[in-house]
């Protein structure tokens, strides 16, 4: 090195001794190191004080404590929820963003709804926004009820939300406003102007193309802490990963022209392990990525985990939905005996298949995407179980549906999607329980009508079991869970089951809950126990309430 390098090197680090460095910049040194002038290296960053602290936690070199949930929080969580909630509160105590990125089903939900609960207790008064696809709305909503009864929850979305000023002072009287993706720049200019708790994006890789409207509008929300939930942190390339933290952190990685010199072209075009290896050093302290395959998660879980899955439905759904009430209302007026066990069952079907998708219930062969709230709910949770390489068994009564399902997944994805249903021949159906089981078969998906697969298969290769409309009897939805939950199984099984809110569907579901004890008995053997409910019982179970539709 010679003279005038060293000089240029002692210029540089004498300028940042007079203007001082950010947290943030001291965080960035820490972790990636700096570009200096000169060819003098940059050995490292040493701190004491707050800031040191700090640094030995983000960099795993200290614990930080494990927190006790708020009185407001209703529900035990696993001792990996705890880690992933008080990890989130670690990070918001520093005013830094987080990303959790846990797998689908081990609890994004719980751990978030954990750490608002803890904050509000904290006497945090300003509401926290959070963003999800117009398809998990409701799915918020339950989860929020359930978990955490006591914080005032508003869904602005629908034709029926709140816009402007009455929207700004409406927010002030919740502690959490669920809103969707599609509206967050449809409704960005008073969305801004609300002095946000934190924003929350749920399914955050909707924001991996830093170009679109919506993910210039969620940087632009202020914000007093901003946390990003997704299963898949990077979909297609590092790049989604840059769009994330800009979210979670405005300039921790640079512009994105930098970003791109830096790692997007060292890793994607030229595979640079260093590269990788510095990104990873420099995102590691603020993605939290726990995986089912995770020995400490494992041991956590259950064996069987089943959810439920609840769904929003579109315009399209909703406006025929309520052309078949106000048809059934009348037909039910006149009928009595036989005849009425009959208009019943058939109306409950009718409902049920508007639910699945307006294409099953015109019979028409229309389009496929953007008309149902469930089909863009198991796209989404699909996309995501195929990222980390998990197989399914996708349950509908439905041969129709089915075929529906087969061609849009198919369509998809560009991955063969088997379907098993009643007119399967044997040899067929023997064929495709053995391709399905083989190992290495590249088969993620089977599709099965309930009658044909419900019983009699052993279809353990797959580890999630997705019930896409609900047959009303325990029993049977348990007999069909089996296939995969059955001896032979190594992995643990996910259950997820569909549900479309302000629905019959979830009426139907939680008279079964309230009679869980004894709910094969009352239920039977289908859904005959639904044509001894009275008239005015039928309607209320039938009528479609406001919080079943979508944007």
């Amino acid at each position: 090195m010679n003279a005038a390098e060293i000089q240029a090197a002692l210029d540089f680090w004498r300028k940042k001794a007079e203007a001082g460095i950010t947290a943030r910049e001291a965080l960035r040194m820490a972790l990636s190191g700096v570009e200096t002038p000169a060819v003098l290296p940059f050995a490292g960053l040493a701190a004491e004080g707050w800031i040191g602290e700090l640094l030995a936690k983000l960099q795993g070199q200290a614990a930080f404590g494990e927190l006790p949930v708020s009185d407001g929080f209703h529900g035990v969580l696993r001792p990996y929820q705890v880690r992933g909630y008080s990890w989130l509160a670690f990070l918001k105590q520093w005013g830094l963003g987080a990303c959790l990125a846990d797998d689908m089903g081990l609890g994004k939900t719980v751990q978030t709804l954990a750490l608002i609960a803890r904050e509000r207790q904290a006497n945090h008064q300003e509401p926290v926004l959070l963003v999800c696809p117009t398809s998990v709305v409701g799915n918020w909503q339950k989860e929020a009820a359930r978990f955490t009864p006591g914080l005032p929850v508003l869904a602005h979305h629908g034709v029926t939300r709140s816009r402007g000023k009455a929207l700004a002072k409406q927010v002030q009287k919740y502690a959490m406003v669920i809103s969707s993706y599609a509206l967050l720049h449809r409704d960005f200019e008073i969305l801004r102007e609300i002095p946000w708790s934190g924003v929350i994006l749920d399914e955050a890789q909707n924001i991996k193309n830093p170009e679109t409207k919506q993910a210039r509008a969620a940087r632009a929300l202020p914000a007093g802490y901003r946390l990003a939930l997704t299963g898949t942190p990077v979909e297609n390339n590092v790049g989604d990963l840059w769009s994330i933290m800009e979210f979670l952190n405005p300039g921790f990685l640079g512009s994105q022209t930098a970003f791109k010199r830096s790692f997007f072209i060292p890793i994607q075009a030229n595979r640079d392990p260093e590269a990788t290896q510095r990104l990873q050093h420099l995102t590691g302290p603020f993605i939290l990525r726990r995986l089912k395959t995770d020995p400490r998660v494992i041991a956590d879980l259950p064996e069987k985990n089943e959810m439920k899955v609840f769904c929003n439905l579109t315009k399209e759904q909703a406006s025929l939905y309520a052309a078949v009430v106000e048809e059934a209302a009348r037909a039910l007026d006149g009928a009595d005996g036989i005849q009425r066990k009959g208009v019943i069952l058939g109306v409950l079907s009718k409902l049920k298949q508007v639910c699945n998708h307006p294409a099953q219930f015109l019979a028409d062969n229309s389009p496929v995407p953007g008309r149902s709230g469930k089909l863009a709910r198991l796209t989404e949770m699909v996309e995501e179980l195929l990222q980390v390489q998990d197989r399914a068994l996708i349950f509908t009564q439905f041969a129709e549906m089915g075929k529906i399902l087969q061609r849009h997944l198919q369509e998809t994805f560009g991955r063969e999607v088997l379907f098993l249903h009643g007119g399967t021949p044997k040899k067929q159906r023997d064929d495709m329980v053995e391709r399905f089981q083989a190992d290495g078969s590249g088969l993620p998906l089977f599709i099965l009508s309930l009658k044909a697969g419900g019983t009699g298969l052993n279809l353990t290769g797959a580890n999630h079991v997705f019930h896409f409309d609900r047959w009303w009897n325990p029993a049977v939805e348990n007999q069909a869970t089996d296939r995969a939950f059955r001896i032979g199984q190594t992995k643990n099984v996910q259950v997820h089951k569909f549900l479309c809110v302000g629905t019959l569907e979830e009426k139907i579901d939680e008279i079964i809950e309230r009679k869980k004890e004894v709910a094969e008995q009352v239920v039977g053997a289908g859904e005959g126990w639904l044509t001894e409910l009275s008239t005015a019982e039928l309607k209320d179970l039938m009528a479609l309430r406001r919080e079943a539709l979508g944007d």
